[in-house]
């Protein structure tokens, strides 16, 4: 079995870990959370002093960080200088295309393998094995990465070369924010319109008006029992990230000279709910906002 080196052990990372070692694996694992490394370390992790030292002589060095400014720090200032040649470099993290391809390239530079892997599917996800991965990079570097990553997920798919991976996780996170709104509008305006949410729910969630954001993550009590709704919008994907990913997408678009004015609308009511509180609540709890 691999010695993996895991840095960042978050709400993603932590159950992301666990899973590793679940499968065999000897887990090295670094944050700067003493409670998130403790978690991990309780589920059979090892903690290490800083992400150096979980990657010196690992065969698997894996990031979840939070924005592309961390990322780069992680593997500039470290991560790239202990790696071993044999090593594959895994980025889970959810970043911009830009930052991805580059930090791709300089590990190509050095000879080393390394490719971008975001997810899908939130915490229950990553706890339970059953994530989507994104993997942006070469060929060969995707062939190592893919057994590791099939340990935390039910879906492992090659989106292409370097930032391909985060490309096709903005732009299916675009998807599932402005679905989100539209399906919290709908259940408000039956609601305002006297139909009742199981009712509704059971007629649409049969019919053409049918998504994710519906059938598995419905964003009123009652109808999908294990949907944050059912705990007042904790846990699941905080808003907070929604609108991370929502500005990663149109500011992709700009770059790219796309036009997303549902994806740009969708980031300016996430920014409102995040500005009025909304910042950790799941965010299906967009639907407070749209009952004002």
């Amino acid at each position: 079995m691999a010695i993996i080196a895991f840095i960042g052990v978050g709400n993603m990372g932590g159950g992301m870990a666990l899973n590793l070692v679940k499968a065999g694996h000897e887990v090295w694992a670094f944050d700067l959370s003493a409670d998130a490394l403790a978690r991990v370390v309780a589920g059979g992790a090892t903690a290490a002093t800083s992400a150096a030292d979980a990657a010196a002589g690992a065969d698997v060095i894996i990031t979840m960080l939070p924005a592309g400014s961390h990322v780069r720090a992680a593997y500039e200032g470290d991560l790239f200088a202990v790696a071993q040649p044999h090593a594959i470099l895994i980025d889970c993290s959810t970043i911009d295309v830009a930052t991805a391809k580059a930090m791709g390239e300089a590990a190509a530079s050095k000879g080393l393998a390394m490719v971008d892997a975001p997810v899908s599917g939130g915490t229950a996800a990553a706890d339970g094995g059953t994530l989507t991965f994104m993997i942006g990079g070469p060929d060969a570097a995707f062939g190592m990465a893919q057994p590791i990553l099939e340990k935390m997920g039910k879906a492992v798919i090659h989106a292409g070369g370097p930032g391909m991976g985060q490309a096709a996780k903005i732009c299916n996170n675009m998807i599932l924010g402005a679905t989100m709104i539209a399906t919290a509008e709908a259940f408000v305006l039956a609601e305002k319109l006297g139909l009742e949410a199981q009712t509704f729910f059971d007629i649409s969630s049969k019919a053409s008006g049918q998504s994710w954001s519906m059938t598995s993550y419905c964003p009123v009590p009652g109808p999908v029992p294990t949907a944050p709704s059912n705990r007042d919008y904790a846990g699941g994907f905080a808003a907070a990230l929604m609108l991370k990913d929502l500005k990663l997408a149109c500011q992709a678009a700009q770059g790219a000279g796309a036009s997303v004015p549902m994806g740009a609308e969708a980031e300016a009511l996430y920014q409102l709910f995040v500005n009025n509180g909304g910042a950790a609540t799941d965010f299906s709890g967009i639907i407070r906002l749209l009952r004002g």
